[in-house]
């Protein structure tokens, strides 16, 4: 049987879930639709053909209205955590867009309300999902090159084009939050070591329309001692990576090298190995996945409810990436080194 789910937030990222990965899901029947405000919500019910019953603009009384399992929240960061809470509290299973939230003492709110009430409450990382980063992941796990000694990421695009009045360039830290925090999670999926410490430092040219930093190169220490180097940009004029980032993980006897993630496609995901002393990289064949980015969280997030596991990118496992997130603004903000405080004791 599908699992039943209301959906709020039909922005443009959220009427792109209606389009794009809800209708690949087929263990998932949308039973309602929630949008405050009156334009949107009109054109996504013009698309989807939704009978005004299943469209409201108030969140509770959708709640307390429809008979539904689950809660996809893909509304603005900054009611992330509210709106899971009163989720959780009818009783429905949480799937919520990253940022789970801008502070790891927020986002504990809703992981603790989540396992006082038994209910999965899962942040859609979805760059977990495509088979080069799992390809990677697992490469590093078997030490196919021994023990990892360093790690080089970068991520490029240029969005300063956009008319000024683009809510983009207002955005709360728009690389940290909106971009960075997709490879802080990889970061800590990869490696499988979690970060102690981050200087970042912001690199923007007086002519980005971005109010907070658009570009910034952030140094990241992992428990290990293995140091992570992270330059990403919104406004670079350098060639484009994916979205997933151009990475390479130097080891003991080589260097895995991977990038993944066009758009919302698999077609150019790729991963390289390069042992040491060798000039070329050997392209390797990707691990298959089943569904693979929004969806493939989608999916995961029913086969959680219904075994009653923990997923991997639960809320509380996601504490982690929100530290590092957070920890990389303040030092921004400092112009020092700062602590990724253990968001678990």
């Amino acid at each position: 049987m599908a699992l039943k789910v209301i959906h709020a937030g039909l922005g443009g990222w959220g009427s792109n879930w209606e389009v794009h990965p809800i209708p690949r899901v087929k263990d998932v029947e949308r039973v309602a639709v929630v949008e405050p405000f009156e334009e949107p919500l009109r054109a996504i019910q013009r698309l989807l053909k939704l009978p005004p019953e299943m469209c409201f603009t108030d969140f509770e009384e959708a709640l307390a209205t429809v008979e539904a399992d689950a809660v996809i929240l893909t509304v603005p960061m900054e009611v992330h955590v509210p709106a899971a809470m009163t989720a959780l509290r009818a009783g429905k299973h949480v799937l919520v867009e990253k940022p789970f939230a801008g502070t790891v003492a927020e986002a504990r709110e809703a992981v603790d309300l989540a396992d006082e009430l038994g209910l999965i409450l899962q942040v859609s990382q979805n760059y977990r999902f495509y088979p080069a980063v799992r390809t990677a992941a697992r490469l590093v796990a078997e030490q196919t090159f021994g023990p990892v000694s360093t790690i080089n990421i970068d991520f490029r695009r240029y969005a300063n084009s956009k008319p000024d009045d683009n809510r983009h360039f207002r955005y709360i830290h728009p690389l940290l939050f909106d971009m960075a925090i997709h490879h802080f999670d990889l970061i800590r999926m990869v490696t499988g070591v979690e970060p102690v410490s981050v200087f970042a430092m912001a690199a923007d040219p007086e002519w980005s329309k971005f109010r907070d930093e658009a570009s910034a190169t952030v140094l990241i220490t992992l428990s290990n001692g293995v140091v992570v180097s992270y330059r990403g940009s919104w406004i670079s004029t350098g060639a484009e990576t994916l979205w997933g980032g151009d990475w390479h993980i130097e080891c003991q006897d080589g260097e895995i090298h991977w990038t993944g993630r066009n758009d919302d496609t698999i077609v150019n995901d790729r991963v390289w190995l390069r042992k040491l002393g060798r000039k070329k990289e050997t392209p390797i064949d990707l691990d298959s996945i089943g569904l693979h980015g929004r969806a493939g969280g989608l999916q995961a997030f029913v086969d959680a409810i219904r075994s009653g596991e923990e997923p991997e990118n639960s809320g509380r496992r996601n504490l982690g990436s929100v530290a590092l997130m957070e920890a990389s603004a303040k030092s921004l903000a400092s112009g020092k080194i700062e602590p990724v405080i253990n968001p678990w004791t």
